[in-house]
């Protein structure tokens, strides 16, 4: 019989992150990534990566493979541009929720390249976004790709369910996920507005901007995250215009 985890919030402060600064990219690794390893940091739940990444104009990631993982990525600010080895392409931006399944194996390239297509100054839009992956419910599934413009549910307020594999979010989920055991919230706060984490055994709270006050834990800022176990339910409070992931997840990576 395993036992259940204990009551636990662990905050994670924005400077205590693994960090990649190279000359186009400053990325902030939330988990053991790429060379960067912890053995006591690789995941949350089921939240193995949760990358901050800003990518200045006419640079990104070239060309390279991934395989078995759910991967969303969300535009804080600029835009993005996504292509891959099952012919899909397009450019992400703020409200725009994207899920790519790698599945059996997917090439796929991310660069800020937007200038190129929109006319603009090449020099002036840095783009900033979060991307986060999960395990698959089941490994060797065919790639896949989804997208969906949230904007204005986001503009509702209140946390919005981004992505979600969990049946009670599938009529309400931007996309969907193949893991029935998580769903992707996010939501932009005013300074006092008020949003309840879910009640979920597993919650990771990432601030990517702003600032918020979580019950009986005080202030996270801008890069600061909470992983919550066995202990949903907490109210945030936006002590300054804020903008929160936040992943519910009922099962975690034995």
């Amino acid at each position: 019989m395993v036992s259940a985890p204990a009551p636990n919030v662990d905050i994670r402060r924005a400077d205590e992150r693994f960090t990649t600064s190279i000359s186009w990219l400053d990325s902030k690794h939330s988990f053991s990534f790429s060379r960067h390893y912890d053995p006591a940091n690789t995941h949350h739940g089921l939240l193995l990566v949760n990358n901050d990444d800003v990518v200045r104009p006419g640079a990104g990631f070239e060309t390279h493979p991934h395989q078995d993982m759910e991967i969303v990525t969300w535009v804080l600010r600029g835009s993005l541009v996504h292509q891959d080895s099952t012919g899909h392409s397009g450019v992400i931006y703020p409200g725009l929720a994207q899920r790519m399944s790698a599945g059996t194996g997917i090439l796929h390239s991310e660069k800020n390249d937007s200038w190129r297509l929109e006319g603009r100054d090449p020099h002036s839009d840095p783009v900033h976004f979060v991307q986060m992956w999960v395990l698959p419910d089941a490994e060797g599934v065919d790639p896949g790709y989804e997208q969906l413009e949230i904007e204005d549910q986001l503009l509702r307020g209140g946390l919005v369910p981004v992505a979600s594999g969990m049946d009670r979010h599938a009529t309400d989920s931007a996309i969907r996920i193949r893991n029935r055991y998580a769903t992707l919230h996010a939501a932009r706060l005013g300074p006092g507005d008020e949003v309840t984490l879910p009640g979920a055994p597993f919650v990771h709270l990432y601030v990517p901007s702003g600032a918020v006050t979580m019950e009986d834990s005080g202030v996270l800022g801008t890069g600061d995250a909470a992983r919550l176990t066995m202990t949903g339910g907490r109210r945030l409070t936006a002590t300054e215009p804020a903008e929160i992931l936040v992943w519910e997840m009922h099962a975690t990576i034995t």
